[in-house]
């Protein structure tokens, strides 16, 4: 029977902490970014209280600080949410289906017809 080369307890703990990562949604990142704006609590207090380190909260303050001053300076486009895109996508498989049955609709009718002539 072959043995797995035994791995390392420092991956063991990367690996477990990889899978149980908690994904932050936008609407959560800038409920947070929000807080911290309110000065309410310090910046390490706010990050402890979210479960997320340091270097985490000044990233998304950053790309929210960012965003912000694209639309400011007149830059209208954004990226669309998870929902705007998730709604694109069932629209466009809809008219997908659409297309698909107007165009068997088409070839039955043109059957039809070049049987009676």
């Amino acid at each position: 029977m072959e043995q797995k080369p035994k791995q390392s307890t420092e991956n063991f703990i990367k690996e477990i902490r990889r899978k149980t990562r908690r994904l932050f949604s936008s609407e959560q990142k800038l409920v947070i970014v929000m807080e911290a704006q309110r000065g309410e609590y310090s910046i390490a207090e706010l990050c402890r209280k979210h479960g997320i380190s340091q270097a985490t909260f000044y990233k998304w303050n950053k790309e929210f600080m960012e965003a912000g001053k694209k639309r400011l300076s007149g830059d209208t486009t954004r990226e669309a949410t998870s929902d705007e895109v998730a709604d694109l996508r069932n629209k466009n498989k809809e008219l997908k289906e659409l297309v698909a049955d107007l165009l068997l609709e088409n070839n039955i009718l043109k059957k039809s017809i070049d049987r009676l002539a």
